[in-house]
Order: structure tokens, then C-alpha cells, then sequence
């Protein structure tokens, strides 16, 4: 009897990992590509507040800490940095992170002396978006690298719920995904089962059912997003781990 051959499904709601953003960046170390560029300007659209964060953490005013994350993400679009990319440790968030901060160490005189960025622009960034949102949030003693995970989740979480949003909104069920949205992460106590099915037109075994479908379609896009920013299913596993930890 022949061996079962081995099952080379990707989990489901993930890209098969050749295809992933990540992979594609990777594989920019070595050769030009359109599509390389596309895949990390995508990346960069959905988590440069991160990076930000972390620079104004590390001490840097509103206007430095623009001018060095545009810096940033315009060399690296420029592919300076895919150079120390590991595929052995293929976590996009842990790269990016350690790229930023050998940018910050070793061209910190430098890009305070001169016009940072040189008048280019990287796309998929809102300098004045950062510092509102940064100034928003709660003063805490949080460390610039432990700002960065926790501001890298919740970007992940956000990518996540804006593409669930987008898929009920194409399916005609707007008001619905606003109403039930606040389910997503738990049971709301000042609305019960009942008042939502009053809420969307439905019966309350109805509510119990969209929400399970509603969390369940979630927890497969975050799936997904985690997997544009790793390389194997093992590291996707240890991401999802990471993830519930960073908010445990």
C-alpha cells in the first residue's frame, strides 16, 4: 500500500505562502519587481502607524518622527534594506521592526542634518493621521518596542474587520454588519439577543447564528492578514499565538 501523500492545504481563509505579500517582498532581495514593490507599498499602506509610534516613543517630536518614518519607508522602497532580509525568520512585522531601528541607529545625524525624504513621498501614509492618532491615546510607560506590537495587533485586528466590513457591505448587509460588530470580540451587556433581532428584523436564534457566522468569517480574514506577513504555516501558528498573547 502506497503512503497517503501529505495534505498541502493551506489552512482555511490563507493564501498558499508562494503568494503571499511577504514572500513576494523576499524574493525582491534578489531580483526587481513591479510586483515586489506592490506587495511591500500594500504591507507598508496597512502598518506604518506602528512605525511611527515607535520613533515618537523613542523620544522624537511630531515633525522628526514624520519626516524619519517617511524617510524610512521610502528607502525601503527603494530596497536598501531588503538586503537583511532572513527568510529563515520570515515575521514581517519582527523585519520591519529591526530594519527601522538599524535606520534609526545608523542614520539618525545624518537625517536630522538634512530635508528627510528629500521631497519624495511613500505612499499609503497620512503624517498628520499619525499624530492625531497618536496623541489620542493614553500616556502610559509602555516600552517604544512593546508600543510597536500592541499598535501592530491592533493594525492586524483593523485590516481585518475593514475587509469583513467591505464583504457585507458588497452583500447588502451594511446595517446588519454595523449592528452586530460589537459582538465580534464578545457579548455586549447593555443589548440583549432579543433587542438585536428587533434591530436587523430577525429572530433571536437568527442573531445567535450571523454572529457566529460574523466571528467566524473574522477570525478567518485575521487568518488571512497574518498570512501576507509570514512564510510557513508553522510561523503563522506562532503569529496567532502572538496575537492573543499581545492583548491577553
Amino acid at each position: 500500500m502506497r503512503p497517503a501523500k501529505p495534505n498541502r492545504c493551506p489552512p482555511t481563509g490563507v493564501r498558499p505562502f508562494p503568494s503571499t505579500h511577504w514572500s513576494v517582498v523576499l524574493a525582491a532581495g534578489e531580483a526587481d519587481s513591479a510586483d515586489a514593490r506592490e506587495a511591500y507599498s500594500q504591507l507598508c499602506g496597512k502598518y506604518w502607524y506602528p512605525l511611527y509610534a515607535f520613533v515618537r516613543r523613542r523620544g522624537c517630536g511630531p515633525e522628526d518622527a514624520q519626516d524619519l518614518t517617511q524617510e524610512f519607508l521610502v528607502r525601503f522602497l527603494e530596497k536598501r534594506y531588503l538586503a537583511m532580509a532572513d527568510p529563515a525568520r520570515g515575521r514581517f512585522r519582527s523585519f520591519l521592526l529591526k530594519s527601522l531601528q538599524h535606520f534609526l541607529s545608523d542614520e539618525w545625524d545624518k537625517a536630522r542634518a538634512l530635508k528627510r525624504g528629500g521631497g519624495r513621498r511613500a505612499g499609503g501614509w497620512d503624517p498628520q493621521e499619525a499624530e492625531l492618532r497618536y496623541r489620542s491615546e493614553l500616556v502610559d510607560d509602555r516600552t517604544p518596542e512593546k508600543l510597536y506590537e500592541q499598535q501592530w495587533a491592533t493594525a492586524l485586528l483593523q485590516q481585518a474587520v475593514a475587509r469583513l466590513g467591505r464583504e457585507y457591505d458588497a452583500a447588502g448587509k451594511t446595517a446588519q454588519f454595523q449592528v452586530l460588530r460589537e459582538f465580534l470580540w464578545g457579548p455586549d451587556p447593555s443589548c440583549s439577543y432579543a433587542q438585536l433581532a428587533g434591530r436587523i428584523s430577525s429572530t433571536e436564534e437568527g442573531v445567535k447564528t450571523a454572529i457566529r457566522r460574523l466571528r467566524a468569517r473574522c477570525r478567518e480574514l485575521v487568518r488571512d492578514e497574518i498570512g501576507h506577513t509570514v512564510t510557513t504555516t508553522e510561523e503563522l501558528k506562532e503569529e496567532i499565538r502572538w496575537l492573543f498573547g499581545v492583548f491577553a
